[in-house]
């Protein structure tokens, strides 16, 4: 999917976890298939997961994506895996890896819980809990979506330019050419920022879990807001603005960083990544779409 992406298989993997962290050596160590773009992913035994990242990351890295995730676990409503080590790179492998708990469940989709307004009030409640956390002295850091919407143009003309034929790029040059002027909302808020399909698992129309709350931190108060559009069909979509009670501004804005995500996923990822490549394209065309977001 990248360039320069790393490669790891389950023998490299169990061999890294004997030599590291022996203590959670000797359960099979199977390759979880995925649509994942960041860390190829292990199942170890019935209880750990091996995150093995596909660009070279640091053990200070790692480390903080633990601290993170543990701060995530202890403030999130459902389950949320929980940090157990971190390994050293080899020759093979160039690059620190990490442990967390394994979580059980069903990965989402942008279709399959759509019309669940039960859904929607659990990410409601989701990012209310997540709010809830004082932000305290931290601040955002500044690292992708979460701060000005307009210092995405740049991306957002690129994503334009490569995506012709594959969505609607006029439609989506006018809607945000008119989100990117929607103002903050309000101060940031403590954010899972990346409330993706991906990360979220599901059960009979219910969220059971959250993953990758490595990066929970403060962030625009309306970043958490693009689990909307890239879940949620016109009704509970609504529902969901009604649970966390966004202004005018706050759910917009919102639409804005759900485009902005969905845009560099349509093309990037349409050879290599079918299914987020659909996920950027169902997305923006729920933005698109939406009379609550666009005059």
């Amino acid at each position: 999917m990248h360039d320069g992406q790393l490669a790891v298989d389950e023998e490299i993997a169990a061999e890294l976890i004997a030599r590291d962290l022996p203590s959670f050596a000797g359960p099979a160590v199977v390759a979880v298939p995925g649509a994942g773009t960041v860390n190829a992913i292990f199942r170890v035994g019935d209880e750990v997961a091996a995150r093995f990242p596909l660009a070279p990351a640091s053990a200070e890295e790692l480390s903080r994506e633990a601290s993170g995730l543990a701060a995530f676990a202890a403030a999130s409503p459902v389950p949320a895996p929980v940090p157990l080590g971190i390994g050293a790179g080899a020759e093979r492998y160039p690059s620190a890896w990490s442990l967390q708990s394994w979580l059980p469940g069903d990965v989402a989709d942008p279709f399959g819980s759509a019309d669940s307004e039960a859904f929607a009030e659990d990410l409601g409640a989701l990012i209310l809990a997540l709010r809830a956390v004082p932000v305290g002295a931290r601040v955002f850091d500044g690292r992708g979506r979460g701060g000005s919407t307009q210092d995405h143009d740049e991306w957002i003309a690129h994503c334009i330019a490569q995506s012709a034929g594959l969505v609607d790029v006029t439609g989506v040059s006018r809607a945000w050419a008119e989100l990117r002027e929607v103002p903050q909302a309000g101060e940031h808020v403590m954010s899972h920022r990346d409330l993706t399909p991906l990360n979220l698992l599901v059960s009979h129309g219910r969220l059971t879990g959250v993953l990758d709350g490595g990066d929970f931190g403060p962030a625009d108060r309306s970043l958490d807001l693009v689990c909307a559009w890239h879940l949620l069909s016109e009704g509970p979509r609504r529902r969901l603005r009604e649970v966390v009670g966004a202004s005018d501004a706050e759910w917009r804005r919102g639409a804005a960083w759900a485009l902005q995500q969905a845009m560099g996923l349509v093309w990037y990822y349409e050879a290599s990544n079918p299914v987020m490549a659909e996920l950027g394209r169902s997305t923006a065309s729920r933005v698109l779409s939406d009379q609550d977001v666009l005059g």
